[in-house]
């Protein structure tokens, strides 16, 4: 059966709605030439999103009249994401961190609405009906397993011990028209709810959101604590409870102002070969193995939606490094604040390490131990468990968002023989390459490395050059008289002159 349902006037989509406003930053690039969903989009995507650029909407896609895709939704452009948590452009990405420390702090339980007014009922199809092949799925790379819907996704999970609901983002590939993969790496949400639902012989509800706004995406595509639901955290951030309404067939609460929504159930013991998929850290995912698939029972949908894509890949072109990098970071500040932790200067993942792979914490070392305490713990706390293979730590005059100066403080500071530990059998993922064969993932493991001053003889240790103050303010008054353009750099660490 396919129901339609002609509204008085086209809603905005939460998706609609944040477009505008990077339209009218001026990072929206609209591409009316026809593209081809399998490889072209994601190529063109990868070329241009290597370096800040605009979101990308492809508004005439091949085979797909009507559909747009949108690829590129933050990249590794600082300005959109400030946007995409209700922010204007700040002008370094340490105070983008701290406002979202400060915004994870707040949840906010989300809002029931009756299913009539979410944006997907313009359209329902149930049973036979259903074909979701009639979307634009992307084929993003040449060694893919077969077309993506499920990249810039929200899955919707509940465990069904406690009611907590789950919004994850995980990868899923086309099966058929009925029929959608859903991959999910070991202690991940999905797959604990999951393992849970399939013990007591029952199928596990699922619905899956696409077209969905880049701060839904945010929060289901991190480690928030497994306890707590991604809907309270985007309330938080947005400042609003996020609108909700239950769907008839899992009984989720799923979101109002999704594009696209499939709703069904992962059934015991059914998988089928899906992948590989060129993944996050810039290689293919495991080989193809046998992977759940969703039967999809029921399809709702706008007139004319977007497909929200998110190209993984090596680099700054991996839609999800700036995001995770700024998740972690201030999930790790959050957590080592909470553990009373005293001076945490700031704390930075370096996004082209694929967003998780490396963090660095600058602190003001105040007593014996200081540093290797801050590298355990934020190697280990709730927001940094997860497949980082690197903490740095670093003295308060490094600014840890600085990989020049991070990389010249473990060159100077460091003692290889003294400053690395390392952790084993830690959490990791079946999708790191590193780990061979690939029966030993999903386990890791994890170096920590010193890149203090030795804090034994931090009153003594070699002094650095520093710029002076006065000479560095009249440099810059100067600075265009001097025949360049545009601004000096900014530097905050110099001598001290009272001395």
């Amino acid at each position: 059966m396919h129901a339609k349902v002609k509204p008085e006037q086209r809603q905005q989509s939460a998706l609609d709605k944040w477009l505008e406003k990077v339209e009218a930053l001026g990072e929206l690039k609209r591409i009316t030439a026809e593209v081809d969903p399998v490889l072209e989009a994601a190529t063109l995507t990868y070329l241009v999103g290597s370096s800040k650029s605009p979101a990308l909407l492809f508004e005439n896609i091949k085979g797909h009249p009507g559909h747009k895709a949108l690829y590129n939704m933050i990249g590794c452009n600082l300005s959109r994401f400030c946007l995409m948590i209700g922010e204007q452009p700040v002008d370094h990405p340490l105070k983008a961190v701290q406002i979202l420390q400060q915004k994870l702090g707040r949840k906010m339980p989300p809002v029931e609405v009756s299913a009539d007014k979410a944006i997907s009922s313009e359209n329902i199809v149930v049973g036979e009906d259903i074909d979701i092949r009639m979307f634009p799925a992307q084929l993003m790379w040449p060694l893919d397993g077969g077309k993506y819907l499920g990249t810039g996704d929200a899955v919707i999970t509940r465990d069904p011990e406690s009611g907590r609901v789950n919004v994850g983002t995980y990868r899923m590939m086309i099966k058929g028209p009925r029929e959608i993969g859903l991959y999910t790496s070991p202690g991940k949400d999905a797959t604990i709810d999951r393992e849970k639902w399939w013990k007591m012989g029952k199928p596990m509800p699922v619905a899956a959101c696409y077209g969905i706004d880049p701060l839904l995406f945010l929060v289901a595509a991190t480690s928030l604590p497994k306890t707590e639901s991604e809907y309270d955290y985007y309330s938080g951030i947005a400042g609003a409870p996020i609108e909700l309404f239950k769907g008839d067939v899992t009984g989720l609460p799923l979101p109002a102002h999704a594009e696209i929504i499939l709703e069904g159930h992962l059934y015991p013991d059914e998988t089928f070969a899906e992948g590989p998929f060129g993944e996050f850290t810039g290689y293919y995912g495991r080989p193809s193995g046998a992977t759940p698939f969703m039967r999809v029972e029921k399809l709702r949908y706008r007139s004319n939606p977007t497909l929200t894509c998110a190209l993984m890949a090596d680099g700054a072109a991996n839609e999800a490094g700036l995001f995770w990098a700024a998740l972690r970071s201030a999930g790790v500040w959050a957590d080592l604040q909470k553990l009373g932790v005293p001076g945490i200067q700031g704390v930075w993942s370096i996004p082209e390490a694929a967003g998780w792979g490396i963090t660095v914490v600058s602190i003001k070392q105040q007593y014996a131990g200081h540093a290797p305490q801050v590298m355990a713990l934020a190697a280990q706390c709730t927001a940094g468990a997860y497949f980082g293979k690197y903490v740095i730590v670093v003295d308060d005059d490094i600014d840890p968002t600085n990989v020049h100066q991070v990389l010249w403080a473990m060159a100077t500071r460091s003692r290889p023989a003294q400053s690395i530990d390392i952790l084993r059998e830690t959490w990791s993922t079946y999708l790191d390459p590193s780990q061979n064969p690939p029966e030993i993932r999903p386990w890791g493991s994890k170096a920590l490395i010193n890149a203090c001053m030795e804090y034994k003889y931090i009153k003594t240790f070699s002094k650095r050059t520093k710029l002076s103050k006065k000479a560095y303010e009249q440099v810059v008054k100067r600075w265009n008289e001097f025949g360049f353009p545009g601004k000096a750099p900014e530097i905050s660490v110099f001598e001290d002159e009272h001395n």
